[in-house]
């Protein structure tokens, strides 16, 4: 059985740095946004001689974003935060907005990462901020950079210095990675031979829940991403699968054939209050939880097919949502309540589909045929998914247009389900 859910799935320390093996991931980004602001961002002063290339992680994260497009900086000469810019020459070359910083090695073996933000345009300086960081904590102090740009230029959060967990799988190795939102600094979180699906976070960033069949049967734990600690959480007779956490974090739906066919239940963090919450006959599977914890959205093939279905949060009748076609998985609600993501059937190809929860009008954001697991950002402007794309496993970002896409592409490890982090670095 292949571990894509192309079907319903009824079935010690600080997180050690992964093997080489897991790390090598190549970014392709395409597609131009309709509106994007031209941005220089120079080679920061002396990061040559930091370990990480600081001003390329930010210029990477910046285009990711659809945002942003990058102003070549090539003639214009070396520039620090230090000094105001000459604002002409920068409205020369066409940049809206301009940031440069500076990478300097402390005495104690860290790094002091600064950084300045001017609006060209409005020849305004912006503001900047200076972070002193052990080395290891270089590229989150690249994307706290990312993120402040971001902020300042859209007035809303960014998510560079957020995380990603994600199932990898080499030979018969499974590992439950958890890296940077770009896919690089991975840390191994869970390493088994026999399969792990369904990674789940936390709402406040702390645990991953998820399904290990390292028992010889589908149980769900929760993990401490720091410490490594791990409770079970589901070990029922039959099938425990599909965790997925209530917005507040006090509780989780999941999906249980204790009772004989594959339902939906409820319990609290701690494993307590069990409590069922279909009676069907069909089999009910993956819970997504709306924004503000109050409704259910889930699949089941109550009407001969997988849907994707919603009800409220204590159980109760249910309704139907999708109808564009004959088979729709993997539901995930945006953080801020607007949309609907998930994986459609069409023509043959698994792709990625966004729902507008108002209109119900529904758009396909991916150009590939076999996606799986669609997740969005806590900001609710972009998705990461899973899928092929020329023989390749990759992790794809999109913006909800579908118009600016990258790819993070290994070649050597199956990559799958990923789950983006909340707000928490």
């Amino acid at each position: 059985m292949s571990l894509r859910r192309r079907h319903l799935v009824a079935s010690a320390l600080a997180l050690p740095a992964a093997g080489s093996a897991w790390a090598q991931f190549r970014v392709e980004v395409s597609g131009q946004g309709a509106t994007q602001l031209p941005i220089a961002i120079p080679e920061f002063r002396e990061e040559a001689r930091a370990p990480q290339p600081i001003s390329a992680i930010v210029r990477a994260n910046l285009e990711r974003s659809g945002q942003f497009r990058m102003v070549d900086t090539a003639g214009a000469g070396a520039h620090s935060e230090l000094s105001s810019p000459v604002y002409a020459d920068w409205r020369a070359k066409q940049a809206d907005a301009l940031a440069a910083g500076s990478v300097t090695r402390l005495a104690d073996g860290r790094f002091d990462v600064r950084h300045r933000l001017w609006d060209v345009v409005a020849g305004k300086d912006l503001g900047g901020e200076s972070q002193p960081v052990p080395p290891d904590d270089l590229r989150l102090a690249a994307h706290r950079i990312s993120d402040n740009i971001y902020q300042r230029l859209t007035g809303e959060r960014g998510v560079f210095a957020t995380r990603l967990a994600y199932v990898a799988k080499s030979g018969t190795r499974y590992q439950l990675l958890v890296t940077d939102a770009d896919g690089e600094g991975a840390r191994v979180a869970v390493t088994s031979p026999e399969p792990i699906i369904s990674p789940a976070w936390s709402p406040d960033g702390h645990s991953v829940a998820y399904v290990s069949f390292h028992t010889g049967k589908a149980v769900v734990y929760v993990q401490d991403i720091s410490s490594g600690a791990r409770r079970t959480l589901a070990d029922y007779r039959g099938t425990n699968s599909a965790p997925a956490f209530s917005p507040d974090g006090q509780r989780l739906a999941l999906t249980l054939s204790r009772d004989g066919g594959s339902q939906l239940f409820m319990v609290r963090s701690d494993g307590s209050g069990l409590k069922r919450l279909t009676q069907s006959l069909a089999i009910d599977t993956e819970p997504a939880f709306s924004a503000d914890g109050r409704t259910l959205y889930f699949v089941s093939d109550r009407g001969g097919g997988p849907q994707i279905y919603r009800m409220s949060a204590d159980g109760g009748p249910a309704e139907r949502v999708s109808f564009n076609g004959p088979y729709n998985v993997s539901p995930s609600v945006s953080p801020d309540g607007k949309w609907l993501a998930y994986v459609s059937r069409q023509e043959g190809a698994y792709r990625t589909c966004l729902m507008d929860l108002l209109t119900g009008a529904v758009r396909v954001i991916s150009d590939t045929a076999d996606d799986e697991s669609p997740s969005f950002a806590p900001n609710s402007k972009l998705l990461v998914y899973a899928s092929r794309a020329q023989g390749r496993d990759v992790l794809v970002t999109s913006t909800l247009d579908g118009r600016v896409k990258a790819k993070l592409v290994v070649s050597n490890a199956d990559i799958r389900e990923p789950a983006w982090g909340p707000l928490t670095r």
